[in-house]
């Protein structure tokens, strides 16, 4: 008895919580999320078990183990049976000679060691699917992981441009995980209740009709009352959210606005709409508790009915010798065996119903429409070496939306160490100018050559390892900062690292630092400025002496007198070079060879800064709107 009291609380602790834990953690998942709902259930299932194979024999073994576990857990009870009506009959014969009861290895000790047998063999089973079920899960975790992994860097820049950071990254770890826990838990679970409850009731059947019917009429109760408690408590638990995701806003809001807040006098109402919103979210978590707090133990009130009602109605039965004491008590240990599992499934349903729908949200991903593949390396194009840097746009058609083109005709040459500039307001397509130049999006029509080979039939790493880029937005990548300026040549000397430094007069920075180029970041590391960081990529631009440079706004972040030295700088690293610049200032792009003014997707003016300002258009307007 006391090895089946043990398996009881593994069961409980494991796989078998009891319902008010079950109803605190329905509240808790639908604070994180909605209840969700698969949009095709077993088309999931079935791409899911797919995607598994190679695995098929664990799970294989896993309803193996269920079969043989819930075998033994049934037989269990029944033997127990025996056990106590061969233990009270022994008793009677004793009472009845006046002799001493004593338990022998032949009246009784052979058949308590056989029931010790029968629940250490289910735990046996029951650790075995327990282990081989969560093999199972992490490593199809493990996969879906890796395909993802392997599925982002094929995937093109529409995609991200298109989707939030958060939701990516939350579809290649949060829905994975749940994905992974509900497989060890949830459908663990349903299983082990399936097999319990459907042969807990039959051995109620075969003991007594009677009773087995009674404790399904209550067993539909409790039922229903779970499932009106639970849809109500999921229905509250995301008013609660709600009212969490305003009092979050109105916070951060009051915090990142903190300086306008004060300096309109506006104290007072901020405060004011954060105490409403914090009133509101205490009255719904108020209420959401109370459901949760009364609905447990009204549940297993009826649960306890149940058991009085059999008890009085089994006593009599015992008394009138229908029933043994033993078959008596294990009645009760079958209805222990259906009542908790029966009341559990439909939370474990809604469970597994949210992790397929995290399901589809990874498999969404995986169908994502990938790039273009490269061609094969025997039929791409190579340029020859050394790089000249010519690169010619010849009237090149592209949208982000097929419907809507943005450039329609874009024709140009950049000749070879020249440096051609691009302006014109915002969104007027001059970076996407260049992610076109890198292929970072293909052209609908037209050709984009570099040294007259279209950069299409070249495959996109050799295409990019000819452009060194310097972008507006710095990002360094945690490491030392040695680390991020060779990160485009992870083989440089430190005299070169060095060397690019001063080049990108970020040196003289560095060497202030606590421990020099040696010295860790991370990307928010806030003892970096946003203009010393600007340096450190320029520098990481100058360590791969690329022969066609792009800045995009490369100076932005850094003051004036640093910008006049990195100009200089980058004068002596693009001569013989081909340079493309985008810049709003117009002032550091005057000496340029070329100077194209775009306006909606199109290239309207191009020439230099004297012809054009001689034209009197676009570029002359926007030049003397600056300078005026």
């Amino acid at each position: 008895m006391a090895r089946k009291d043990e398996l009881k609380q593994d069961e409980r602790e494991q796989g078998s919580a009891p319902l008010d834990e079950q109803l605190a953690t329905t509240v808790a998942a639908s604070d994180e999320d909605a209840p969700e709902v698969p949009r095709d259930i077993w088309g999931t299932v079935r791409r899911l078990w797919a995607e598994s194979r190679g695995q098929h024999w664990r799970f294989a073994v896993v309803i193996v183990s269920i079969v043989f576990y819930t075998g033994f857990s049934v037989a269990a009870p029944a033997y127990s049976a025996h056990v106590i009506d061969l233990l009270w009959t022994e008793i009677q014969a004793a009472f009845a000679q006046g002799r001493d009861f004593a338990v022998s290895w032949e009246h009784g000790g052979r058949d308590i060691a056989i029931y010790l047998g029968i629940w250490t063999i289910a735990f046996a089973f029951y650790s075995a699917q327990t282990f081989t079920m969560a093999s199972f899960a992490e490593r199809l975790n493990l996969m879906l992981r890796n395909r993802i992994a392997r599925k982002l860097n094929r995937l093109p820049l529409a995609f991200f441009d298109s989707h939030k950071p958060g939701e990516v990254v939350s579809r290649a770890t949060n829905d994975l995980d749940k994905m992974s826990e509900v497989l060890q838990t949830g459908l663990l679970r349903l299983l082990m209740s399936i097999g319990s409850v459907c042969g807990a009731i039959v051995m109620m059947f075969v003991y007594s009709p009677l009773l087995a019917c009674i404790f399904l009429v209550f067993s539909a109760l409790a039922i229903l009352l779970t499932k009106i408690a639970a849809k109500r408590t999921l229905a509250l638990a995301a008013e609660r959210q709600s009212w969490v995701g305003h009092l979050t806003g109105a916070v951060e809001e009051a915090y990142s606005g903190r300086v306008i807040i004060r300096a309109f006098n506006r104290e007072g109402a901020s405060s004011a709409d954060i105490h409403r919103l914090s009133q509101e979210l205490a009255d719904a978590s108020r209420r959401a508790d109370f459901l949760t707090n009364a609905a447990a133990p009204a549940i297993r009130f009826v649960g306890r009915l149940c058991q009085v009602v059999i008890a009085v109605i089994g006593c009599s039965m015992l008394i009138a010798g229908r029933l043994t004491v033993g078959t008596f008590q294990a009645f009760f240990q079958y209805i222990m065996q259906a009542s908790e599992p029966l009341t559990q499934m439909s939370m474990t349903i809604n469970t597994l119903q949210s992790a397929l729908a995290s399901v589809e949200r990874v498999f969404d991903v995986l169908d994502e429409p990938e790039i273009e593949p490269d061609p094969a390396p025997e039929l791409a194009a190579h340029v020859e070496q050394p790089v000249c840097g010519r690169v010619a746009f010849e009237h090149v058609r592209f949208g982000y939306d097929p419907e809507r083109p943005l450039m329609r005709d874009v024709s140009f040459t950049a000749e070879p160490g020249k440096k051609i500039a691009i302006v014109g307001a915002t969104g007027a397509g001059k970076t996407t100018l260049i992610n076109l130049l890198m292929r970072f999006y293909e052209i609908d029509g037209g050709r984009i050559a570099l040294d007259g080979v279209d950069t299409h039939a070249m495959s996109r790493g050799e295409l990019r390892q000819n452009f060194g880029m310097v972008l507006q937005d710095a990002w360094l990548f945690e490491g030392t900062i040695a680390d991020n300026i060779a990160y485009g040549k992870p083989d440089a000397t430190r005299e070169e690292i060095v060397r690019a430094a001063k080049m990108a007069h970020v040196d003289f920075f560095v060497r202030t630092m606590p421990d020099g180029y040696d010295t860790r970041v991370e990307n928010d590391a806030e003892n970096i400025s946003q203009g010393q960081r600007q340096l450190l990529t320029i520098a990481r631009v100058i360590l791969t002496d690329p022969k066609i440079l792009i800045l995009d706004e490369a100076t932005s972040s850094v003051d004036t007198r640093t910008e006049h030295a990195i100009v200089h700088a980058m004068e002596n690293l693009m001569a013989g070079r081909t340079s493309f610049v985008i810049a709003h200032r117009l002032s550091t792009i005057v000496d340029a060879d070329l100077i194209l003014v775009m306006s909606a997707g199109t290239i309207i003016e191009q020439g230099t800064h004297e012809e054009l300002l001689a034209e009197g258009g676009a570029y002359a307007t926007l030049y003397n709107s600056q300078f005026m």
